[in-house]
C-alpha cells in the first residue's frame, strides 16, 4: 500500500515536471503518422486521438523492453474497452518478425511498426537521445502529460493510467 502511494506521488511529480517541458513534445507528429500494422497494412495514428493513451516505443532486441511488455499487457487488460489504450510502437521494419513476437508475448494491444519513422517520431515526442523503451502518456485532449525513458514499473504505469482517466 505504501509502495503504491509512493509510486503515485512519484509519478505525479514526474508528470508535473514533464508537463513543464511539454514544449518539446509534439503529439501532432504522432497523430499525423501512418505506421504499419502487424498485418502489413497502414495504421493511421489519428484514429487514437481523443483517447487516453500510453504509447510505448520498443524493439525485440531490447531486453528492458521485453521485460516491460507483460506489465503493459496486464495494464491494458485491466483497462477494458473504455480505459486507457496502450499502443506498442516497434522500432523495426520486419512485419513478420514483430507479428510473431507480439503473438508469442500475447501483446493484446495495438502493435505497429515505425521502421525509419521511429527515431524521428520519438524525438518529436521528447526523446532526444532516441533510447528505448520510451513511453509517452497522452491525455484525451491529445497533449502529452508525461513520459518515461527506460522501463516503466507496474506501479508507474498504473499511476499514469489513473492520472489519464481523471
Amino acid at each position: 500500500m505504501i509502495r503504491k502511494l509512493v509510486a503515485v506521488l512519484g509519478l505525479g511529480l514526474a508528470l508535473s515536471a514533464s508537463a513543464h517541458a511539454a514544449g518539446d513534445v509534439d503529439t501532432d507528429a504522432f497523430f499525423a503518422a501512418s505506421l504499419t500494422g502487424v498485418d502489413g497494412k497502414p495504421v493511421e495514428m489519428a484514429q487514437f486521438r481523443g483517447r487516453p493513451l500510453i504509447v510505448n516505443f520498443w524493439a525485440r532486441w531490447c531486453a528492458p523492453c521485453r521485460d516491460e511488455i507483460p506489465e503493459l499487457v496486464r495494464l491494458r487488460d485491466a483497462q477494458g474497452a473504455d480505459g486507457v489504450e496502450v499502443i506498442g510502437v516497434a522500432l523495426e521494419s520486419q512485419v513478420e518478425g514483430v507479428r510473431e513476437f507480439a503473438a508469442a508475448n500475447d501483446m493484446r494491444y495495438p502493435v505497429v511498426l515505425a521502421a525509419k519513422q521511429g527515431i524521428p517520431l520519438m524525438k518529436a515526442l521528447g526523446n532526444a537521445p532516441g533510447g528505448v523503451p520510451y513511453t509517452v502518456y497522452i491525455g484525451r485532449d491529445g497533449k502529452a502529460v508525461g513520459r518515461k525513458l527506460g522501463i516503466a514499473s507496474a506501479d508507474e504505469l498504473a499511476a499514469a493510467a489513473q492520472a489519464l482517466l481523471k
